[in-house]
């Protein structure tokens, strides 16, 4: 893609990264292929081919509008084009310097202002959360996807190998998740940690126009997890997908950042999802009551992370037999706080993942990330569940 931008963007280490990424762009269209708003609307500008057509515009100081700002917005950052692109065009970073130059030339309305900062606000302090959470529950304006069987914490050890993080909302609704692979842990005579300091990843903030506050959050957590890992702990291992995709995000956030680049990246090497973890441990062959599950592979697993298949072969080696389904590829359109901004679009999503969920009779819908089964589970009444309940350990 040709760009055309001032000598003095360019001399900036965001301008030449910028200029690098737009020149692998080669105009296929194998992005729009893939991407889930454009195929519910057929825009080109609500694709990723459109959208980088906008944050060239943006960057080389051209037209922007609202509307700008709302195709932008409208992305779900799924990142099922970058797994698409033939090209190797890093679209998250494109998307990223994209929606924080269009801030700064067309700012967003009190009202979508406010409510970002509500959700940051009450979505990172678990505690305030709680009431939130259990009023919406019993007003039925959420679903309750709670872990059903009750997990006891194990012994907590001074220098456990292993440290969970229990993330923000996942704490408030389905606390039994983390607990449950302590618990898996323990069997395999493994110690281990539930880290109930830094509940947030900093993922809320840095998608909802908090960049900084998400950054001073990441530091925080950096000097937490960096700390222990010193003092002999493994790896940080994370049971909800976003927050894992967040982790491997931090050495790229604070790259230039002299006194947290190497932490970052340290940090990010020893990060884990737990069906990484378990998948070098010995499941028992069970005889599962439930023969007709299928399991949704959140975009943070598959795109961001690249753990495609890894809860599914856990599962199938716990004797589970899944069932296949069309477009496993595409988002739930859960994404964050994507679904509370963009209802309509989200609700859209949902309903194409769930039909091609229940092409054929299910038991239950298993996935990775507490965002995307609550959003799932409110549009059926098949139970949504975290595979993690579904397997066991061999002693």
């Amino acid at each position: 893609m040709q760009t055309n931008f001032s000598d003095s963007f360019l001399a900036t280490d965001k301008g030449s990264r910028v200029n690098d990424i737009l020149r692998k762009c080669v105009h296929c269209g194998f992005c729009n292929a893939t991407c889930p708003t454009h195929q519910v609307t057929g825009n080109e500008l609500d694709g990723p081919r459109g959208r980088i057509y906008l944050i060239k515009e943006a960057l080389e100081d051209q037209a922007v509008s609202n509307a700008s700002l709302q195709h932008i917005d409208s992305c779900l950052s799924c990142l099922n084009c970058e797994t698409t692109c033939p090209s190797g065009v890093e679209y998250r970073e494109l998307i990223d310097f994209g929606k924080q130059t269009l801030l700064q030339r067309v700012p967003r309305k009190w009202w979508p202002r406010t409510l970002r900062h509500l959700l940051c606000f009450v979505f990172t302090r678990p505690r305030l959360l709680h009431p939130f959470y259990w009023l919406a529950r019993n007003l039925k304006l959420t679903p309750n996807v709670t872990v059903k069987t009750s997990y006891k914490s194990t012994a907590e050890t001074k220098n456990p190998e292993y440290l969970i993080l229990k993330g923000c909302v996942q704490s408030v609704a389905a606390p039994g998740i983390a607990e449950k692979l302590q618990q898996l842990l323990a069997r395999a005579d493994i110690s281990s940690h539930l880290d109930s300091y830094n509940h947030c990843c900093g993922a809320i903030e840095y998608h909802n126009d908090a960049e900084e506050k998400s950054l001073d959050r990441i530091k925080k957590n950096i000097d937490s997890w960096h700390t222990q890992i010193e003092n002999g702990c493994k790896a940080i291992i994370m049971t909800a997908s976003g927050c894992g995709a967040m982790l491997q995000e931090y050495p790229r956030l604070l790259a230039h950042d002299e006194h947290y680049a190497e932490k970052a990246k340290r940090v990010a090497e020893h990060s884990l999802d737990a069906s990484e973890v378990l998948s070098r441990l010995p499941l028992r062959k069970s005889q599962p009551t439930l023969n007709h599950i299928v399991f949704h592979p959140p975009c943070t697993l598959q795109h961001a992370q690249q753990l495609d298949h890894h809860a599914e072969e856990i599962l199938t080696r716990a004797g589970y037999q899944l069932q296949p389904f069309t477009d496993r590829h595409l988002c739930c359109g859960s994404a964050g706080t994507y679904s509370i901004l963009h209802t309509e679009m989200a609700n859209k999503l949902r309903q194409d993942k769930l039909e091609k969920l229940e092409e054929v009779p299910v038991e239950l819908i298993a996935s990775a990330n507490i965002g995307c089964m609550l959003h799932l589970q409110k549009g059926t009444q098949t139970p949504v569940r975290h595979w993690l309940e579904l397997v066991e350990l061999d002693h």
